[in-house]
């Protein structure tokens, strides 16, 4: 990839590194690293979505199983944590590429159908499984250490999420300009035309699905460390529609729409608390604003209008 690609990245990098030093207080500390949280899974759900054209309504369901992966398993069976995070990437990856194939044979409202039932099932499951997960009251996690050293505070959790968050930016850019993000976005494009080419149409939804799966899982574990505490509203359906809408208000195909796209999000229903009960009207009509002007996204049409090289 060239150096003009990586320019984004470099400004991501830069903007992580200054934050902490130029945010008032623990408020707006603990607002980065949510945003950086959500950013990493938007980057894995847009991989799927934006780039590969299939859709997705359940996805908090696999950023549940990580969640509680890394608090049942240490808890109930002295697992060390990263060896739990690891389980719950594992075991959502496999349950990912099991359900993929049939699935993805389906098209349109009935894979969203589809996939937003999957992830009501999984909902349901760690609701009903008390005696493990602590049912609809949750169970908390236990401190997440790291070579000897315990996270502790918010400012070593703002330096691990940044870490990831610049991991997955950089892996994502390289995945979309190898030969695999080439074959994702034909197959957004045509999947017949696709199969004419050569392209192993089902091989690589299946891959895409399992990828952006296993990117919720982990960033469920990391958010159930940090936060300390885990109940089913990670799984829930509202939690699936939000992480979509991050995708969509940002720019689908997009690597930094997905950036802005959850940095906006995160943001905004802290900024319209003051509203004092019309806070959600306000963050519907905002959304409504953008879907109607700007309907492929913030940073693609603001890229169009200004030029690529802005």
């Amino acid at each position: 990839m060239s150096n003009k690609a990586y320019r984004g990245l470099y400004l991501v990098i830069a903007i992580l590194l200054l934050l902490p030093f130029v945010l008032p207080n623990s408020f707006y500390l603990d607002l980065a690293i949510r945003m950086a949280i959500n950013a990493v899974i938007v980057l894995g759900l847009n991989l799927l979505i934006g780039f590969a054209g299939q859709i997705s309504m359940g996805h908090a369901g696999f950023l549940g199983i990580g969640a509680y992966a890394s608090a049942v398993l240490p808890t109930h069976f002295g697992w060390h944590p990263l060896l739990a995070m690891g389980a719950g990437a594992l075991a959502t990856g496999l349950l990912a590429a099991v359900l993929a194939r049939p699935i993805f044979k389906l098209k349109g409202h009935y894979l969203a159908m589809a996939t937003l039932g999957l992830g009501i099932i999984i909902n349901i499951v760690l609701r009903n499984e008390a005696a493990l997960t602590g049912g609809p009251d949750g169970m908390p996690v236990p401190t997440l250490g790291l070579l000897g050293f315990e996270l502790s505070s918010d400012k070593h959790w703002y330096w691990v999420v940044a870490l990831l968050l610049s991991v997955s930016v950089w892996a994502s850019l390289n995945l979309i300009n190898s030969p695999f993000g080439r074959a994702l976005r034909a197959l957004h494009g045509s999947e017949v035309a696709s199969q004419v080419a050569g392209v192993d149409v089902v091989r690589y939804k299946v891959s895409i699905f399992v990828i952006s799966a296993v990117f919720a899982s982990l960033m469920g574990s990391v958010t159930a460390h940090y936060v300390g505490f885990v109940t089913p509203n990670f799984a829930d359906f509202f939690h699936s529609i939000e992480l979509v809408t991050m995708v969509v208000i940002g720019g689908m195909a997009s690597v930094y729409g997905s950036l802005v796209g959850a940095v906006l999000l995160t943001a905004l229903p802290q900024a319209l608390t003051s509203l004092e009960g019309w806070e959600t009207v306000a963050f519907g009509a905002i959304l409504m604003s953008c879907m109607i002007f700007m309907p492929k996204g913030l940073v693609p049409t603001l890229a169009a209008k200004f030029g690529k090289g802005a």
